[in-house]
């Protein structure tokens, strides 16, 4: 629910939502990206001035519990899939030349979700950067970006995080009967925990949008995301996402087995609209570790010898997006995620439930109604 008041430049927002699980009695998809109950994503006051100082310049700044999105969402964003939201508390600010360029800054502390009681922050994570867009020129469109997080909430050491991450992005936007692609450069360095940390990740795509019946449209990509290959040295290189989203990957209500840390994946997609409110597309992907020395995801599975190998295997995902008005759409997905023979070679020592090398199916219904 959100309710706002705008006036005279200055505006007022209160958003609140409630997140809850029914039908589970077992709890074993219940975590706090899944329930949250009565939650405040954001409340906040914003000023905004259309011509700073005579200059034709636009200025926003933004103050109170709030959320963010960055470039395309890798590393900040408000999620649109997972049934709980980041948030932030602080300040962030805007300088804009019409669609030119933009320069934003942010000084914020993350907010720490719990499934039932009140969101909170703490003094103890800080999070600030700042992120340059330019659109001087057509098919050369810029980002460039830092974002410094001092994270010392945990009293684990290991889990300690002092990042700076550095990042360029360089894209075209599609268009009919054209080429368009997106790089994207991102390097990161600091500790964690009282362990040297340098990391990486790269994502390259091309597409094609044909000026055909139904706009068809071809995308070619390929992600690679640094992995730590030994658990026990001076040197860390698995690549932290931040706070970005994943749905890029893969649907992740419950399901989300791939996060963008020691990855390395290629891939392909086509997207047509059969009419108008509609968007049909079909998605394939395969998996490898980038090393197969490192963790898989989240998921705790890690051979330190490498004996597994690094195929986690190829998923395919079909997606159908209607938007039948602004107060009403709906978007089903099924993916079926065929498993690697790293699953078929782990040692029993690495943990993986039984009939966890089994090939995964998920399939989801998801209803946007607007009042």
């Amino acid at each position: 629910m959100r309710f706002g008041l705008n006036g005279g430049g200055i505006k007022f927002l209160f958003e609140g939502q409630d997140s809850r699980v029914h039908l589970d009695g077992s709890g074993d998809f219940v975590s706090t990206a899944i329930r949250n109950e009565m939650d405040i994503p954001q409340v906040l006051v914003s000023v905004m001035a259309k011509n700073v100082l005579g200059t034709g310049l636009r200025m926003d700044l933004h103050f109170g519990w709030l959320t963010m999105d960055f470039g395309r969402r890798r590393f900040i964003a408000r999620n649109d899939f997972r049934n709980s939201t980041n948030a932030f508390d602080g300040v962030h600010g805007q300088l804009a030349k019409d669609k030119v360029w933009r320069v934003r800054l942010f000084l914020v502390e993350p907010v720490l979700r719990d499934d039932v009681q009140l969101d909170e922050q703490s003094a103890r994570s800080v999070f600030w950067g700042t992120y340059v867009e330019t659109n001087h020129v057509p098919w050369l469109r810029l980002n460039v970006y830092y974002f410094g997080l001092n994270d010392q909430r945990s009293a684990v050491v290991s889990m300690q995080r002092t990042f700076s991450t550095f990042g360029m992005r360089a894209y075209e936007k599609p268009q009919k009967g054209q080429i368009d692609y997106e790089i994207e450069s991102v390097w990161q360095i600091g500790k964690r925990g009282k362990t040297d940390h340098f990391a990486n990740f790269q994502h390259f795509d091309l597409g094609y949008s044909f000026d055909l019946p139904w706009s068809p449209r071809l995308l070619i990509y390929y992600d690679y995301a640094s992995g730590d290959r030994n658990a026990s040295d001076s040197q860390d290189s698995a690549f932290d996402t931040l706070f970005g989203f994943r749905r890029e990957y893969n649907p992740i209500g419950n399901f989300g087995p791939f996060f963008r840390t020691n990855i390395s994946s290629p891939g392909w997609r086509v997207v047509v609209v059969p009419c108008k409110g509609w968007s049909v597309q079909f998605n394939h992907r395969v998996w490898y570790l980038a090393t197969s020395r490192g963790g898989f995801g989240t998921s705790g599975l890690r051979d330190a010898t490498g004996g597994s190998g690094n195929f986690i295997g190829h998923d395919v995902e079909l997606r159908a997006q209607w938007k039948i008005n602004d107060n009403l759409e709906f978007d089903a997905g099924y993916d079926h995620w065929f498993k690697g023979s790293y699953f078929d070679r782990l040692p029993a020592s690495a943990g993986l439930p039984p009939g966890g090398n089994k090939d995964s199916d998920y399939f989801y219904i998801l209803t946007k109604f607007r009042i």
